[in-house]
C-alpha cells in the first residue's frame, strides 16, 4: 500500500485518553507494512499496549499522517493540529540533517508550533529524535568514525532517566537501534531562542550508550525523544537493515559495518523494552511525571 494524503484515526475506548497524532517520516518495508501496518499503525498498537498497563488504564488515540512530501505526503498546518495533546514523530531513512525541502518545512512547522502552542507535547523516534533537536537549535551529525549502532543496545541511565522509566537502581534499558547519525549535544538557551535560559535546569539526556551519548533527551513537559526504536521486532530488525544494505548505507565491504551486522543478527530476537519506554512517553504526554 502507497502512503498517501490521507489522514487516518485510529480511535480508543476509554474515556480518559491522550490524541497523538503520528508524524510518518518513511514507509515501512513492504511485508512489514501487510504485517503490522504503516508505523504510525505501529505506534498505535504500542501506545494502546502501554495504555492498557497503565493504572488505571489510560487510552491512546492515534491521528496518523505521512509528511514525506517526495512521496505524496503532506506536511501539516498549524489549523491541523489544534485538537491533539502529543505529536509524535517517526524514524526514517532520511538524514535528520538534511536539506530536503519537506525536512526543512517540518523544521518550520515544528519551530511555528513549539511557539505556537506550548500545550502540545512532542516526542520523536531515531530521526524524530534527531530533527526534533536540529528545530531546536542542536547539531545533527554522523556518530564518531561514522560508527553504525545495529540493534539490541545497553542504554545506560542517568538519575532522571532512571526515574523517567520507574527504574530505581539507575540502571539500564534495552531498545533496538537502526542509525549512524546521532545529536551531538542536546539542544539549550544557547542553541535557541525558542528555549529561555531560565528553562536550561529542565533539560535532560535521560540515557547513553557506548556509542551514542545522546541517546534521548527530556525538556519537562514538553519534549521526550529516544533515539532507539521502541516499536520494533526481530523482523523489522533484519528488514530494515536489508533495506540499507540495498541502499549501500551499509557497506559489508567495510570490517566495522560487517561487525555491526554480525551483532544486529545476533541480538535482532533479545526481548527489549519497547513498551517499557512507550509508558514513560505516555505518562510524560498525559502530565503523570511533570514533576520530573
Amino acid at each position: 500500500m502507497s502512503p498517501s494524503n490521507e489522514i487516518r484515526t485510529k480511535p480508543t475506548r476509554h474515556e480518559d485518553y491522550v490524541r497523538m497524532l503520528v508524524l510518518e517520516t518513511d514507509e515501512q518495508h513492504p511485508d512489514d507494512h501487510q504485517e503490522r501496518g504503516s508505523f504510525g499503525d505501529v505506534f498505535d498498537s504500542l501506545f494502546k499496549r502501554a495504555g492498557d498497563e497503565h493504572d488505571p488504564p489510560l487510552g491512546i488515540e492515534t491521528v496518523i499522517r505521512f509528511v514525506v512530501e517526495d512521496k505524496g505526503g503532506s506536511v501539516p498546518k498549524l489549523e491541523d493540529v489544534e485538537d491533539v495533546h502529543a505529536i509524535l514523530i517517526t524514524g526514517s531513512m532520511y538524514d535528520a540533517h538534511g536539506d530536503d525541502p519537506w525536512i526543512l518545512k517540518l523544521v518550520d512547522f515544528i519551530q511555528t508550533l513549539w511557539q505556537k502552542w506550548p500545550d502540545i507535547r512532542f516526542s520523536g523516534v531515531c530521526f524524530g529524535h534527531q530533527i526534533l533537536c536540529r528545530a531546536l537549535g542542536a547539531k545533527i551529525d554522523s556518530t564518531p568514525n561514522s560508527k553504525w549502532e545495529l540493534a539490541h543496545t545497553p542504554i545506560h541511565l542517568t538519575p532522571v532517566g532512571a526515574r523517567l522509566f520507574n527504574n530505581p537502581e539507575g540502571g539500564r534499558i534495552y531498545l533496538h537501534q537502526m542509525h549512524q547519525d546521532h545529536v551531538v549535544s542536546p539542544p539549550s538557551s544557547a542553541t535557541t531562542h525558542l528555549l529561555p535560559e531560565q528553562h536550561d535546569r529542565d533539560i535532560h539526556v535521560w540515557g547513553s550508550s557506548e556509542t551514542t551519548e545522546v541517546q534521548g533527551v527530556y525538556i519537562r513537559k514538553r519534549l521526550f525523544t529516544t533515539q532507539g526504536h521502541l516499536g520494533f521486532d526481530e523482523d523489522m530488525v533484519h528488514r530494515q537493515i536489508e533495506m540499507r544494505l540495498q541502499a549501500g548505507s551499509i557497506d559489508k565491504e567495510k570490517a566495522q559495518d560487517r561487525e555491526q551486522l554480525r551483532t544486529a543478527q545476533d541480538t535482532a530476537e533479545w526481548e527489549h523494552d519497547g513498551v517499557v519506554v512507550a509508558g514513560a512517553i505516555l505518562r510524560f504526554f498525559h502530565g503523570d511525571d511533570d514533576e520530573i
